[in-house]
Formats: structure tokens, C-alpha cells, sequence
């Protein structure tokens, strides 16, 4: 008995021709979607493996496949397509079991990085951003500008050759400043230095060193160092780190002889009924902060008390040029005052 329906076969062959147009229609089918994100992801994938063998090489150390596939946040099967097609493109090779960048692929680390110190250098000076945000916030920016759009921002930032960690900035050339100075625990007791460089990575390590308000630009003195902990003073206060965490510290040495002045401190350090004058601003304060701090006559030489100690703890209200202004702990803290001396 035939039970044929055309009726059906024609509401079947609907379904399947819809079926077909949702998933391969020009641009925004499925299928597409789906190969254009991979698409999308290989750049990514490709620009971060770029981006971790050029800091590997920079440190000295070798990586290979195992390696990325623990650090990198990506499937296991993505990654290793990549470095196929990465090989095959020659931006990377292979020597025994170790990666390396070719000539091209560390000119393409080298923008990579250039657009992320930059985008941090940027999230600094001209925003609100806390530094807890700016890392991941360039992380994204770095795969989205254009070298045009990076020459632009650049100039607009003055050119800088640092970022706000200390790290140096590749130039449009590609060519890098030096950092001075050594790993803090390097240092020996009663050495005088200056922090040019905090370590933003691992992000455990980075954390608690914003946890201990260690600006960069701080000029230090070590006066305790062993395998259990470095001690140094700076800025009127004493810091204890363990010397892994002191290690993602760099410091300048300074070979002539200069004097920490025992009553040189930061303005967070004020007590009641103290008084100061003003020397100077952290090099931690930027941006519209700073600017903001200067309108309001936070600048060398004037004279400042508190006015108001708040029960709860912050923030003070601080009295200058006969007005009183109300600062947080953090932003007082990268101010820097010399205390009045008791008679």
C-alpha cells in the first residue's frame, strides 16, 4: 500500500532547507558564526603564545608544548592546531622539544607587548582604573588595536618608555630601554636603592605587594636580609616581604651617598597634632588624581595638619591653605611630607 504524501515530503523538504539556511546562510549562519570565532580564537591563541615565548626567552627559560598547554586558558586541541599553523607560517620552530620565536615571530611578540604596556600605560594615566584591573583590561585591548591605532595611542601618552610597572615599552622599531637595578633580595644590608620595577606576574605574588603599598619610585633601605625575609625601610615606614615576593621587586642601587631622613614620610603616616610641609607626590599618583590632588594644593612646600581624624578610620580630613580636604589612606599615602620637628 503506498502511503506517499506529497504534502509531507514538501513540509519535510521546508524543514530540512530551513535547517540548511540557519547554518550555512552567507555570514550569519552557524556555521560560519562558528568559523569565524575560531577564526578569531586562533588569533588570540597565536598572539598569547607569542606573547608567553617572548617573556620565557626574555627570563632565560626554555618552553615547550606541555608548557603552554598549563598557562595557556584554551582547549588542549586549540593550542596544539595553532602551533601547527604557527610552524607552518614561520613565527615559531621547534629545537629538540623547545619553542622558540623565529625573526617574524618575535617582531610580532614585540607589538603584542607594545600594545599591552601601552593600553596599561594608558589605563594609569588617563583613567580611574585600580591596578588590579589594569593587567586584564590590556590583556583584552592587545588582541583589538591596530599598529596604526597603537602608533596613535602612543603619541597621544607622550611616547613613554615605561608602563606603570617599570616594564620597558617596545618602540614602533621594536627597540627596548633597559631597566636598571637587581632583584631586591640581591641587596645587601644597608644598601640604599630605588624600586624602577614591580613584577605584576604571578598575580598572587603582585597582589600582596599592593597589599603592602610598595609604590615604585620609592627610594629604600634594606636593613635586614636572609632566606626567611628582606626588611626595608622607605618613606617612613618598614616593609617585611619573603624573599619570593621580594624577588618581583627591582631596585636601582645608589652608589652616592644619600640620606633618609628619619622625619621624611608619607602624609598617610600623620598623627594628631603633628604638622608637615609638603616635598613631593609618588610616582604612583597620575593621571587625573594627581592633577586633582595638585587643584586642590597638595604641592611642595605647602604646610599641612590634620584637621579631623574620622572614628572609623578613613578618611582623615587634612587642613591646607586654610582648607580642609578629606583624603583616603591610599590616596595620603602617595603623598610625601617632611614632619615638622618638636621643639
Amino acid at each position: 500500500m503506498n502511503t506517499y504524501n506529497p504534502i509531507n515530503a514538501l513540509v519535510l523538504f521546508f524543514i530540512i532547507a530551513g535547517i540548511i539556511f540557519v547554518l550555512f546562510r552567507p555570514t550569519k549562519g552557524w556555521f560560519w558564526i562558528i568559523k569565524n570565532n575560531f577564526k578569531g580564537n586562533e588569533k588570540v591563541i597565536t598572539e598569547d603564545i607569542l606573547k608567553q615565548l617572548y617573556h620565557f626567552e626574555d627570563s632565560g627559560n626554555k618552553v615547550n608544548t606541555k608548557t603552554l598547554l598549563q598557562v595557556l586558558k584554551f582547549s588542549n586541541h586549540q593550542i596544539i592546531e595553532v602551533i601547527k599553523n604557527m610552524t607552518i607560517n614561520n613565527l615559531i620552530y621547534f629545537e629538540s622539544d623547545v619553542l622558540k620565536l623565529t625573526d617574524a615571530g618575535r617582531d610580532y611578540a614585540l607589538r603584542i607587548v607594545r600594545i599591552h604596556r601601552l593600553w596599561e600605560r594608558y589605563l594609569a594615566d588617563k583613567t580611574g582604573f585600580s591596578k588590579e584591573e589594569w593587567h586584564d583590561r590590556a590583556e583584552m585591548m592587545e588582541h583589538k588595536l591596530s599598529h596604526d591605532e597603537t602608533n596613535t595611542l602612543a603619541a597621544r601618552l607622550g611616547n613613554p618608555k615605561f608602563d606603570p610597572h617599570g616594564d620597558p615599552i617596545p618602540t614602533k622599531t621594536g627597540k627596548i630601554a633597559p631597566v636598571n637595578g637587581v632583584e631586591l633580595p640581591l641587596l645587601p644590608v644597608n644598601s640604599l636603592g630605588r624600586i624602577t620595577h614591580i613584577e605584576d606576574e604571578p598575580e598572587i605574588i603582585y597582589k600582596q605587594i599592593l597589599a603592602e603599598n610598595i609604590h615604585i619610585g620609592s627610594l629604600i633601605k634594606v636593613v635586614e636580609n636572609n632566606a626567611t625575609r628582606i626588611v626595608f625601610q622607605s618613606e617612613g615606614e618598614e616593609f617585611r616581604l619573603a624573599p619570593i615576593v621580594a624577588a618581583n621587586l627591582t631596585v636601582a642601587p645608589i652608589e652616592k651617598e644619600v640620606v633618609m631622613e628619619d622625619n621624611i614620610a608619607r602624609l598617610s603616616s600623620l598623627k594628631e597634632n603633628e604638622s608637615a610641609k609638603i616635598i613631593g607626590m609618588s610616582r604612583e599618583s597620575r593621571g587625573e588624581s594627581r592633577r586633582r590632588l595638585l587643584d586642590l594644593g597638595f604641592v611642595k612646600g605647602a604646610n599641612i595638619k590634620i584637621d579631623l581624624m574620622n572614628p572609623l578610620g578613613e578618611p582623615h580630613a587634612y587642613l591646607i591653605k586654610g582648607t580642609s580636604i578629606a583624603l583616603r589612606k591610599d590616596q595620603a599615602a602617595k603623598i610625601l611630607i617632611k614632619k615638622d620637628l618638636v621643639n
